[in-house]
């Protein structure tokens, strides 16, 4: 396995749940390959389990207590720019970022999101693709822009439909999947 020769990037996940590809992010980190280091982690949910994660490994875990979202972004960036942060990786970030916060950040923000973009933006996109009978689906890793899920894509993975497959199953195969791109995504953008 190849080392990483450069100077690590420092690196900031949102979460807002469970935390599964924040987990996976730090596994991918503590790689001799990996480019990045994961620096702090920020979550608008106080509860969300993978704060929990983030503190067991002794990463700077960050919940603001703000009514307004709008302060606290203004907060955040101040944070951010402190740590000297280089990326910031949405990991099931339940919140839309400000217009203004992806262009203090611009090009410097990724997303996954479980589908195959362009193709069902937003939320419920399992119940969806079932819905509409389609053949596959799959998770894209793009750039975030003012557009919801509409930045320019850098990864995707295409998995298959089983006639089998309902919600749960398929959310489940799709973030094995999810599990995998997103180091392949941020290797592609930072190698």
């Amino acid at each position: 396995m190849k080392k990483y020769s450069g100077r690590k990037v420092f690196v900031a996940v949102f979460i807002s749940g469970r935390g599964s590809n924040l987990k996976s992010l730090i596994n991918f980190s503590k790689k001799k390959i990996s480019p990045i280091k994961i620096d702090i982690v920020f979550s608008n949910n106080k509860n969300a389990i993978g704060l929990k994660f983030a503190k067991e490994k002794k990463i700077k875990i960050v919940h603001l207590k703000e009514k307004n979202f709008y302060n606290l972004e203004k907060k955040l960036v101040k944070i951010l720019n402190k740590r000297k942060i280089g990326l910031i990786c949405l990991a099931g970030f339940m919140k839309i970022l400000s217009n203004n916060f992806i262009k203090k950040f611009n090009g410097k923000i990724i997303n996954i999101h479980p589908s195959l973009l362009p193709k069902y933006k937003g939320l419920n996109t399992h119940r969806r693709v079932i819905e509409n009978k389609e053949d596959y689906t799959g998770c894209t890793v793009h750039f975030v822009n003012s557009k919801l899920d509409s930045g320019k894509i850098i990864f995707q993975k295409k998995i298959k439909i089983f006639k089998k497959d309902n919600e749960k199953t398929l959310a489940q195969r799709v973030l094995l999947e999810e599990h995998k791109i997103y180091p392949k995504a941020i290797m592609k953008i930072l190698s």
